[in-house]
Parts: C-alpha cells; structure tokens; sequence
C-alpha cells in the first residue's frame, strides 16, 4: 500500500495567525492563561491538545462521524450486546471483558463499527465472557476499523492502543502549540457579584481572573500520504475540506460566557509541500505597529517562510501555497476548494 501512495510524503501546511482581545484561552492548573518562554520573552500559549480536541468536535459540523474516545469503553459495549439479547449480567461480563482487552483505565479512541463488532462477537459465543480471547478481540479489531466511514477523527488525530500496538493508528495531522507572536503579560480581573435579595449593601462576593489578549501563531501539518494510508485511499478530498473548515471554526471554550474569544483567522499562509515540516518559530518577539500586532505579525511571518523557501533551494518541495486575508474574495471556501483538489489526485 504505502509503495502505491501517489501522496507519499505530501503535507498541506497551515501557518495561521488569529487574534484575540481579553481572553484566557486555555488555563494551568492555578486557572491562569497558560504561557511560555519562547527566544527570552514570555508568550501567551494554547496547547495543541487543547486547540486539536475544539477541532476534532467541529468536525461534526461539516458531517464527519466521529468516534469515540472515552474509558467507558465497557458500558458501550455492554449496551450493545443488551441490545442484541444479552442479560444485564452476561453483558456486563462480556463488556468488562473486552475493555480489559483494549485499555487498562486509559481513554480508548474506538469507532461505533467496532462496537457493534465486538457485540457480534459476544453474541457468537451465547455472551459467555470466558470464551472471549484478547487476540481475538485484537484482530477482530483491527479487521474491523473503516476510519473512512466512521472514524476520520482517528485517522487525523491518530490512535494509541497500549494493550495492542498493531491497533495503533498514525495520526496524520500534526499540531503545535499557538504562541503568541509577542511579549504578553497576564492581567489581573477583580470582580465582586451582588445578592438580589440582600438586606445590607455590599458584595456577596468577591473574586480575581486572569486573562490576556494576543496575537497567536498557529501551525497545522497535514499529510496527505499518511491520511491516504490510514484511509486506504477513500473520501480524502471531503476530508481534507471538512478539516479545513473545522480549523476556521474551532476556537477554545475556556471561559467563552465571561470572556468571549470569537475571533476568526487574520491571515494565512497555507501551503502544499514535499519534505520536511517547517513552523515558524518567532523566536524574536515582534513589536506593535500599524494599530497592533496584526500586520507585524503577517510580515515577520511571511519574510521568514521566503527566507527558508529560498535557503532550502530544490528541498524546499512546494507544489502550491494560498494567501487566506488580504483578497476579500477568496473565503474559507475558495481554500477548502483548492486545498481539496491536491487530495483529488488520489482519486484519480
């Protein structure tokens, strides 16, 4: 298969810079926006597990069925062999059984297809968990899984099954975490809340958020040659635009009714490549000018991508890259449209 990958080592790139006013976008364990120190100064920061999960579940907005990632893997299956005649305690059994086989106490990222497999086959042994095997559940497993039909998220975001490495998936998309493109300090919001049936002036309440506000980098990789893989090759044009799109949409939920952060891309830089990954870094902390951020940011950005394009010569593998920002008239859209047709080829 991955001899025949007509994507083999492709990547579509995404360099996005997004801004947000007053936010605390992805919080520490204090309740602080998270930060990091990136070339001597201090950066905002939003993990890139935290921005990924927002993406994965707006996937299911543009009609990718998502799997499941949860550590209640017996409970699925439990329900599934009760709805295929099981008592409440042989589908106990059965369901306990088959999780041990999956996961030991870890979230589990498995497809409904599987779930209605494992069933099946508890059904054939009459629900009696002690004719259940591992290996059996591990090949049944991995004979099972269609990423193409019920788990695109798996395919892009990848798969770890401890109890089973060959159930492992390789993710195809890569997420780093968003800093922002300059210095930031975190602030301090003091608030007090008052009781509509008080009897004495005064706060019934009173307390302190932090927040910050910041222009942040974001890279995405996305290659085409592992998605081909994982997905033998079917329904990558649609996903490629349905991740496209769920990349615009997604922003982080974290204190989104006090402190909204809806703020879309500035500007982008998206581009098909061959060969090795390239992420700005922003080692050195751009400065204001031109009314903020913004604009330093697009220029500092761009000068470097020009700078590495031209240093690495033939290396440099790029087949095409798009401008998201400064034309009013090429939208969310007219990107998903392009970027599908690199995945088209695969089809052809």
């Amino acid at each position: 298969m991955t001899d025949n990958n007509p994507l083999k080592n492709t990547r579509i790139e995404y360099h996005i810079l997004q801004s947000f006013p007053v936010t605390c976008l992805n919080r520490d364990d204090v309740g602080a926006p998270k930060t990091a120190v990136v070339g001597g100064t201090t950066r905002a920061r939003v993990s890139s597990q935290c921005w990924k999960r927002q993406v994965r579940l707006a996937l299911r907005d543009f009609g990718v069925r998502l799997a499941m990632r949860t550590k209640k893997v017996d409970e699925v299956i439990r329900k599934a062999c009760m709805e295929r005649g099981a008592t409440e305690e042989q589908a106990q059994a059965c369901g306990e059984t088959i999780a041990k086989a999956l996961t030991k106490d870890t979230l589990h990222f498995f497809t409904e297809g599987e779930a209605a497999a494992f069933a099946d086959f508890a059904q054939e042994k009459a629900f009696d968990a002690k004719q259940i095997k591992d290996k059996e559940i591990h090949k049944l497993a991995k004979k099972t899984i269609n990423p193409a039909v019920d788990g695109i998220d798996i395919a892009l975001f990848g798969r770890m099954v401890a109890q089973a490495a060959d159930l492992n998936v390789e993710a195809a998309c890569s997420f780093a975490h968003a800093i922002s493109t300059h210095r930031v300090a975190n602030e301090v919001e003091f608030f007090t809340a008052l009781d509509d049936l008080q009897d004495e002036p005064g706060s019934a309440h009173m307390g302190s958020l932090e927040f910050n506000s910041a222009t942040y980098y974001r890279y995405i990789s996305l290659d085409l040659g592992q998605l081909w893989q994982t997905l033998d090759g079917e329904s990558l044009p649609e996903t490629v635009e349905a991740f496209t799109k769920a990349l615009y949409v997604a922003v982080p939920s974290a204190r989104q009714t006090t402190q909204s952060g809806a703020s879309p891309w500035e500007f982008a830089k998206v581009m098909v490549r061959k060969g090795q990954r390239l992420q700005v870094p922003f080692e050195t902390a751009v400065k204001p000018g031109n009314g903020g951020f913004t604009q330093p940011s697009i220029e500092a950005m761009t000068a470097y991508l020009e700078k590495q394009e031209k240093l690495a010569g033939s290396l440099f593998g790029k087949i095409a890259d798009y401008t998201f920002g400064e034309d009013e008239n090429f939208s969310i859209d007219n990107l998903a449209n392009e970027l599908k047709r690199h995945a088209e080829v695969a089809n052809g």
